[in-house]
């Protein structure tokens, strides 16, 4: 506190600081003591920083993107209008994966198989490190599974939105768009038609004319993500044909969930649609119709037959049957019998000579007896499809049908021999192969492998079966002898072996008398050898020495007498023999005098006249 009186006048603020205060110098000079404390900073977390930016930083628009899609029609077309919007914006669509920046996984729900390509997809993209945005039927249906989490999702209704949800996917955020679309609470087709978009066919348009259906089919998971019927209007798909024409498209695919009942919820109908589209669709390109489900095309035989007697109309139809017991039928939840199907199809053959009809055929649907199958066997014997699409059913999660009591995958009755030669990958089965070279699941037995092993076939996989060994079969060894182990070398006889043996046994037990001896000789040799290269390479001197000498006194005395001298050389030494002169040196040249010898010198021997 300051010594002054509260009641003393002040004249000036600074009076107010007594002697006992620190002056403005003294706190100067104590500032020079203080000891700043040091931080320690996290040097790895600093560079990991200063090496990666922050993600708002990353420049939109710039990136590699690979686009991967599986199933139908309707999901290619919505994979050509997400490249297409994604290339308008900036961004490079690559076919090749290892370059991408980031991965647009577009999917099917229809399957297993499919599903599990794109579960495995996900997987070794995050194990490249890949930015990765999901889209299709599968997170649509299913966006809570465990291994979606986390990462960015476009919903089938939202691929006019790609472009953003890329961008901030690209950024290290996680967005999820799954929304429908409506307008004054109707829900709509989905994304607008007239989008950018990217042919993988520059000669093809496919065109979705809806999206979901009318029915509830107790197996089918796409139910699940495309939902119940939505049409777009007829004047919006003609003039997505028009401009698809205009691009040098000359055949156009209509496809959607269920293209039969197309309308229904607008008040219209196929061939309402189809009349339209016959009239822009120029001279030269064709019409191609999607599938429609037997119920919605019932009532519109006679226009549908006129439509596909078009000349620019192919005559093909897609009308899945997909059982031909109205038991399993029913069980389906198809909302038809096989009366009505046949209907369909023989009205449509009468109507149109030589269409085709293409069906399809889920086996071992739940509850499915061999009676039910035998009923299907015989409709396609009668029809004899040319497009035939055989499935096997799929348990698909979340469906009424997965519910149900399973048909085991059973092939019953058959008995085949089978050579046991392989373990399988698991581990769990030994591998064999009957004589059609078919994969015959066997328990591991020791004594199956490399035996010829009969079984009972009781099981069937996609890509093999399982198969009991029947209780008193005989086990068959085709080998004369006993199978070679794991590693040993094949092909050594046992005189090879022999030789082998011995050379092995008399390397360690060779004397130190008897290696100085051998080490002994291999110097004499190399000497010997050393000697006659040097007597060589003397001789061939001397002969070159002399004929230079030769030269010299000829080139300055100009006056030879001459003698022939022949020298052999030798590894012992070069010899001279001197011969006399015949007749010309052209005739000792041609002459058969001349001695034979490893290197033959023909020289002129010198001399004063």
């Amino acid at each position: 506190m300051p010594s002054a009186s509260c009641d003393t006048f002040l004249n000036d603020i600074e009076d107010i600081v007594s002697q006992e205060d620190s002056k403005p110098q003294d706190r100067h000079f104590s500032r020079k003591h203080v000891v700043p404390k040091v931080r320690r900073r996290n040097t790895q977390k600093y560079l990991q920083e200063e090496n990666s930016p922050p993600s708002d930083s990353t420049i939109p628009g710039i990136q590699k993107i690979w686009i991967r899609t599986w199933g139908c029609s309707h999901n290619n077309s919505d994979g050509e209008y997400m490249a297409g919007q994604l290339a308008a914006y900036g961004y490079k669509i690559t076919e090749n994966a290892s370059d991408a920046d980031l991965w647009l996984l577009n999917s099917c729900t229809v399957k297993n198989p499919a599903e599990d390509h794109f579960r495995n997809s996900i997987k070794k993209a995050q194990e490249e490190n890949k930015k990765i945005v999901l889209a299709g039927c599968v997170p649509q249906a299913q966006p809570r599974q465990d291994y979606l989490k986390g990462l960015s999702i476009i919903g089938v209704q939202q691929i006019d939105r790609v472009v953003e949800v890329v961008e901030e996917t690209i950024k290290g955020h996680s967005v999820r768009l799954l929304g429908q679309k409506k307008d004054n609470g109707k829900r709509l087709g989905g994304a607008r038609l007239d989008l950018p978009k990217i042919r993988k066919n520059p000669l093809i348009e496919i065109i979705s004319i809806n999206t979901g259906c009318l029915n509830a089919c107790t197996y089918c998971k796409t139910k699940h993500a495309r939902g119940n019927l939505a049409s777009y209007p007829i004047d919006e798909l003609v003039d997505r044909a028009k401009q698809s024409f205009q691009e040098g498209v000359c055949e156009i695919w209509l496809t959607s969930e269920d293209t039969g009942a197309y309308g229904r919820d607008i008040g219209s109908s196929l061939p309402a649609l189809l009349w339209k589209l016959v009239e822009v669709i120029p001279e030269g390109a064709m019409l191609r119709l999607g599938m429609t489900n037997p119920p919605y095309i019932l009532e519109h035989l006679e226009e549908m037959a006129k439509i596909l007697h078009h000349p620019r109309v192919y005559a093909f139809l897609h009308i899945p049957v997909q059982s031909a017991s109205d038991t399993v039928l029913m069980e389906m939840k198809r909302e038809y019998c096989v009366a009505d199907f046949k209907r369909v199809v023989d009205f449509l053959k009468d109507k149109v000579p030589g269409i085709t009809i293409a069906t399809d055929i889920i086996c071992g649907f739940p509850g499915e007896t061999d009676q039910d199958f035998q009923e299907t066997v015989k409709l396609v014997e009668e029809y004899k499809f040319p497009s035939l699409f055989i499935n096997q059913f799929y348990p698909r999660p979340g469906t009424p049908a997965a519910k149900m009591e399973q048909v085991p995958a059973q092939v019953i009755g058959q008995r085949q021999q089978v050579l046991v030669t392989e373990e399988s990958f698991d581990s769990k089965f030994y591998v064999a192969h009957n004589r059609f070279y078919e994969q015959v699941l066997v328990p591991k037995n020791p004594t199956f492998m490399g035996k010829m092993v009969e079984v009972d076939i009781y099981e069937s996989g996609k890509h093999f079966m399982k198969g009991q060994p029947v209780s008193d079969a005989k086990v068959y060894t085709p080998s004369i002898s006993k199978p070679l182990a794991r590693g040993e070398v094949s092909g050594l006889t046992e005189e090879f072996r022999n030789r082998l043996g011995n050379h092995l046994n008399s390397v360690p037990h060779t004397s130190a008398a008897n290696r100085r001896e051998s080490a002994s000789s291999r110097m004499v040799l190399r000497l010997q050898r050393l000697h006659q290269d040097f007597a060589l390479k003397m001789s061939v001197g001397l002969a070159l020495f002399a004929l230079l000498f030769a030269l010299l006194v000829k080139m300055c005395y100009g006056k030879v007498y001459m003698e022939t001298c022949v020298w052999n050389v030798s590894p012992s030494g070069m010899h001279r023999k001197s011969l006399p002169m015949k007749g010309s040196w052209q005739h000792f040249e041609n002459s058969e005098e001349s001695p034979p010898s490893l290197i033959t010198h023909k020289l002129s021997k010198t001399g004063f006249v």
